[in-house]
């Protein structure tokens, strides 16, 4: 399987990894906020259900857009190399440095929760709502380290091709 597939396809494998959890988190919360009914569980759900609601968003956007997106590239590979220099390889830079941002949000979110943990009492909303944040921003920040090293090698990929493509121009 070519790079470019075999990127968009990872991303379509952890796109659905991102909705699953998503939907299970939501799952959780809803079980938590209807049935349990204590501000512990309450606080998980509402971390949950935040963090969740982002992670179906961002699974189904990418998700929906990687079939399209393997051919659109596919085609700048086979038939427009000016495109990979003028399109894909600007898109790609400004994707990982969104990751950075991500990153340091994702960071910053653990740290509340663990604050929460620790200063909030031990069956409170405020403690629930630290082990939600924790929990769900840990998922998101190691889900997004394997989503920054693919793009890694694939911008790499594509800046390889644009260098062929100059060498060849010139």
């Amino acid at each position: 399987m070519d790079v470019v597939s075999r990127y968009f396809d990872e991303e379509k494998k952890e796109s659905t990894l991102f909705l699953f959890i998503g939907l299970l988190t939501i799952a959780i919360s809803i079980f938590y906020l209807t049935v349990k009914k204590e501000p512990f569980f309450n606080g998980i759900s509402y971390a949950f259900i935040a963090i969740g609601l982002v992670q179906l968003v961002v699974g189904l956007t990418i998700y929906m857009r990687s079939d399209m997106d393997t051919v659109r590239v596919n085609h700048f590979v086979e038939r427009e190399k000016m495109n990979i220099k003028n399109f894909e390889i600007p898109r790609m830079e400004v994707v990982m440095k969104n990751f950075v941002i991500y990153r340091w949000v994702e960071i910053a979110l653990i740290i509340v929760g663990i604050l929460f943990i620790f200063l909030f009492g031990q069956k409170s909303l405020g403690r629930g709502l630290g082990i939600g944040l924790a929990l769900q921003s840990s998922i998101m920040l190691i889900l997004d380290y394997f989503a920054e090293k693919r793009g890694k090698e694939y911008l790499s990929f594509l800046t390889s091709l644009s260098s062929v493509d100059n060498n060849v121009s010139n």
